[in-house]
């Protein structure tokens, strides 16, 4: 869809507010091509001395009554076209952001933040300008023209009409080649300030990682040099609009030179009368608006043009994991993958590669392997951030993608190897999927995870703010309330990621014991490098290379003495330095 069709669609749903403006416009227009005919017709009459001192006052008052009634219709449809065109930058925010929280991994893999932020500010703002400065400026630009130059042949003089109106064309060749270089500035002006953008984005979520590496000349040498490519991109978009002015001055001198030669050529041979040609002079004046009109409309239609460029792509995107399930609500029971291969978008290599595990309900599976052996990448599969290229993974006898992704959302309970916690309170990040939990189960649940003694002795206790991205609490304790979010819900399956990686082993045991009285009936899936951490576990898979190279229960690994078992030693033999 072009950015005409989006403005065209927009304003065929909400016609409304728009018909209401152009009606109000027209009336402006009439009430501003009534003003400079009266002026006119006053002039004629004081000329010839037929126009009496309460006559005068009667038309000065007409005059100041349209003055009055243009101002107030002015304001009157400022608020109803401006009030549509923000309405249609609401939606397109809410579309896009409605669009990316559908979004996968490896959509965000490919797009940078500070980028996707720039589309929800600058570019949807200059898509919003186009639906409603451009809109109100074309129409009232528009219909002045018509009807000024109206007055100007068939109210005035056909003659200097078309004498006034000579310099237009060479006006309209100079605006085309201009607005084709304001898109290009404008697409590059837009671009400059994304790559701006994404530059502050990221220097501010690793500022403390520049300031260890004494980075931070770097980083603002980096900025300074964005910012000059912004405000040079800017700027040469500003120059091209700024060459709008001096086309329409010099058409308006040259119209200007035009009128007084004809036109007093006129007057002088009795064909045109003083009070017309004075007339006729205000309705060219009154041509500025209409000029200046068109400038502005192209500059704005260029700029919405090229954020729309920008934008529709994002808006249009395809899911990266498409929802087309049709089951509202997860059926518990055993999870399976059959012959399961996948790689990474843009890898040839598989990160599986013909897996089969099945995970009865109620119970706990282990995976574990060197770093790279496609552990987390089950799980991902499991959350549908990614799709297997072949096999089948189903969950209660359906297949994964048979449910709806909200639904298999809402029976996951999910905690990753980096957990991510919002700019809120303790407490609010333990009820992020549980709003109406009570204070009683926020805390059973930071009990659960051994975060309760730390929030305690907090300053403000569970009421204390985390910081962005949780930056007021160390690695571990950001963990521990991640682990509590997620046995605070009801989900039937939980997941864990390596999630024990930044705490003690003694604070290990200890989530460990209250997790397996905790999860009694849930299935559980545990991914870690921490043998201690799954040696409780029904089954454990040892993963090598996407495959499945050992299984079996703790004991059992133990005796094949294989990875496992070598593994199992040597954690033992470092748990033991670390205790004495």
């Amino acid at each position: 869809m072009t950015l005409t069709g989006l403005i065209g669609h927009y304003v065929r749903q909400n016609w409304r507010p728009y018909l209401l403006s152009a009606l109000m416009l027209a009336s402006v227009s009439a009430l501003t091509v009534f003003i400079p005919r009266q002026v006119g017709h006053v002039v004629d009459a004081l000329v010839a001395g037929t126009l009496s001192e309460d006559a005068l006052l009667a038309q000065l008052g007409w005059l100041v009554l349209a003055g009055i009634a243009i101002y107030f219709l002015r304001v009157a449809w400022r608020l109803q076209l401006f009030a549509a065109s923000y309405r249609l930058g609401a939606q397109l925010r809410q579309r896009l952001y409605a669009r990316l929280c559908q979004q996968g991994p490896h959509f965000f893999q490919l797009k940078r933040t500070g980028d996707l932020m720039a589309l929800a500010t600058n570019d949807i703002d200059s898509v919003e300008m186009a639906s409603g400065e451009a809109m109100l400026a074309g129409f009232d630009g528009t219909l002045t023209l018509i009807m000024v130059v109206a007055m100007m042949s068939l109210g005035v003089d056909g003659r200097l009409a078309a004498a006034a109106l000579l310099p237009f064309p060479l006006m309209a060749l100079a605006f085309w080649r201009i607005s084709n270089h304001i898109h290009q500035a404008s697409h590059d002006s837009l671009d400059a300030f994304g790559k701006l953008n994404d530059h502050v984005q990221e220097t501010l979520t690793g500022v403390r990682t520049l300031r260890a590496l004494g980075l931070e000349e770097r980083s603002a040498a980096r900025f300074s040099e964005l910012a000059e490519a912004a405000a040079s991109a800017s700027l040469r978009a500003q120059r091209w609009e700024a060459a709008f002015e001096p086309a329409v001055g010099i058409t308006l001198v040259s119209a200007t030179a035009l009128t007084l030669g004809l036109g007093g050529y006129l007057v002088w041979h009795g064909e045109l009368t003083i009070g017309a040609l004075t007339a006729f002079s205000m309705y060219l004046g009154q041509l500025i608006w209409p000029m200046f009109a068109a400038g502005w409309v192209l500059a704005l239609l260029e700029r919405g043009r090229a954020a729309w460029g920008r934008l529709q792509p994002t808006l249009d995107a395809p899911l990266s994991v498409d929802d087309h399930g049709d089951l509202p609500a997860v059926v518990p029971g055993t999870l399976a993958f059959d012959g399961v291969t996948f790689s990474y978008p843009g890898h040839s290599a598989n990160a599986l590669s013909g897996l089969s595990l099945t995970l009865p309900a109620g119970q706990t599976l282990g995976l574990v392997g060197a770093t790279g052996a496609g552990k987390s990448t089950v799980l991902r599969l499991i959350l549908r951030q990614y799709t297997a290229q072949s096999g089948s993974t189903t969950w209660g006898g359906n297949a994964l993608h048979d449910y709806r992704l909200d639904a298999l959302n809402r029976a996951i309970s999910w905690v990753p190897q980096e957990p991510f916690l919002f700019s809120a309170s303790i407490a609010d990040n333990i009820a992020l999927a549980k709003a109406n939990a009570t204070r009683g189960e926020i805390e059973r649940a930071a009990q659960l995870a051994s975060i309760h003694d730390d929030i305690v002795r907090m300053p403000q206790g569970y009421d204390t703010p985390v910081g962005e991205k949780g930056i007021a609490l160390s690695g571990g304790q950001r963990q521990r309330v991640a682990i509590a979010r997620a046995m605070l819900t009801d989900a039937p399956l939980l997941l864990l990621d390596d999630a024990l990686s930044a705490v003690d082993t003694q604070t290990e045991t200890d989530i460990l014991h209250h997790l397996r009285s905790a999860r009694v009936g849930r299935t559980a899936l545990i991914v870690s490098h921490r043998l201690s951490a799954v040696m409780d576990a029904d089954h454990i898979l040892v993963l090598k290379g996407g495959q499945v190279s050992e299984q079996g229960d703790h004991a059992s690994l133990l005796e094949l003495n294989g990875w496992y078992a070598a593994q199992w030693r040597y954690q033992q033999l470092e748990a033991s330095l670390d205790a004495a």
